[in-house]
């Protein structure tokens, strides 16, 4: 993760819904290294829905 895209995820103190900075942390941790299903379990997601966000962050990004 570049340093750009880190900004750009960087929400803690924006006025936007919760569900997005949660969607932001996702792809931080996993672009840190945490598995899926780790970052599953921390957001009580399923698999899925994580994997889900990340394809997302993917096809925005190109």
């Amino acid at each position: 993760m570049t340093r750009e895209q880190n900004q750009a995820l960087y929400l803690r103190t924006a006025e936007v819904p919760q569900k997005v900075k949660d969607r932001a942390e996702i792809i931080r941790l996993n672009a840190h290294g945490w598995y899926v299903e780790k970052i599953a379990a921390h957001f009580n997601l399923t698999v899925q829905t994580v994997r889900e966000v990340l394809h997302k962050w993917v096809e925005e990004e190109f």
